[in-house]
């Protein structure tokens, strides 16, 4: 097992990432279970970006906006499981201050595309259900593609405000980060520079780029409710919010646990439920997306049935 070094100096060069240290009787299993997510997570979301490409019956807009969750989780999941394989497997890990400044650098970036698509799917069905005539005219291709690239700048701009800022620190010891992962508060913990400035930069970029995009949503999704409130059928109204419900449980499963490790303390009992909660976010969320996408969509569902009957006439 690889020796985990603790530096109690100035100018700290590596960072140890303790992980689950109370579940090290357990690590075996914990392995397995971590490993067996990743691939499933893998797998299912590439799954839903090549139905989505080569399908004549996912090309709507909807579909294409998928496709990009399922882009951004496998991203997400690439960034935390792999380090936390290794974490749980020898019991921690010693990284760099930059790798861990880098980690933390892609995290965010895939954090802040993810909120901002959640964003623009909400729009899409706000349209969808709300002005109907007027959504082939606004959600297009074009429109999907500039959002998208607009999505992707945005976040890669915005994300590297923090670790550049992060950089400019002077950090000391000990070098020790009680986290699975390298996250902004447990990285600011071992400077010994002012952070407020940092910190109250971060409040203003969670303001415009999490806090705002979440507001829009619940405004999306108020109009879409009374939408459907005033269509005289039961039939009508279930078939009508059926078409959103998938991203309604995608992003109260997203904003929830986020808003919950956030705002709740870190410290004693709290600072175990904090990990728990970021890994359901960072590990279990991109696992659940696919699933909630392909398992309660007619369509998806039709494709990979006509896919698996192809599939089984071959073999």
């Amino acid at each position: 097992m690889k020796k985990l070094t603790v530096v109690y100096k100035n100018n700290i060069t590596s960072v140890v990432l303790l992980g689950f240290p109370n579940l090290k009787h357990i690590k075996v299993l914990n392995f397995i279970v971590l490993l067996a997510i990743y691939c499933v997570t893998i797998c299912g979301n590439f799954l839903v970006m090549a139905l989505s490409l080569l399908s004549k019956n996912l090309q709507s807009p909807m579909y294409f906006f998928i496709s990009q969750l399922s882009l951004f989780d496998i991203m997400l999941s690439t960034v935390i499981l792999p380090n936390l394989l290794y974490i749980v497997l020898y019991d921690g890990c010693t990284m760099s201050l930059t790798g861990c400044i880098t980690q933390f650098s892609f995290f965010t970036t895939t954090e802040t595309c993810e909120c901002l698509l959640l964003t623009v799917m909400s729009y899409d069905r706000y349209l969808a259900i709300y002005k109907p005539f007027h959504y082939n005219s606004i959600i297009n291709r074009t429109f999907c593609i500039k959002t998208v690239l607009i999505i992707w700048l945005l976040g890669i701009k915005i994300t590297l405000i923090n670790p550049i800022s992060m950089s400019t620190l002077e950090y000391c010891g000990p070098n020790i980060i009680d986290h699975f992962y390298c996250d902004f508060e447990p990285i600011l913990a071992l400077s010994c520079s002012d952070t407020s400035w940092i910190n109250l930069q971060t409040i203003l970029l969670a303001f415009f780029f999490v806090a705002v995009p979440f507001l829009i949503i619940i405004l999306s999704y108020i109009y879409i409710a009374a939408t459907v409130l005033k269509i005289p059928s039961a039939t009508g109204r279930q078939k009508a919010f059926s078409t959103c419900s998938s991203h309604l449980s995608v992003v109260s499963i997203f904003y929830g646990t986020i808003i919950v490790v956030y705002l709740f303390a870190k410290r004693g009992q709290m600072h175990v439920m904090s990990k728990l909660l970021s890994l359901f976010y960072t590990v279990i969320t991109p696992l659940l997306n696919p699933m909630i996408y392909t398992f309660r969509n007619k369509e998806f569902k039709k494709v990979l049935e006509k896919l698996l009957s192809k599939s089984s006439t071959f073999w």
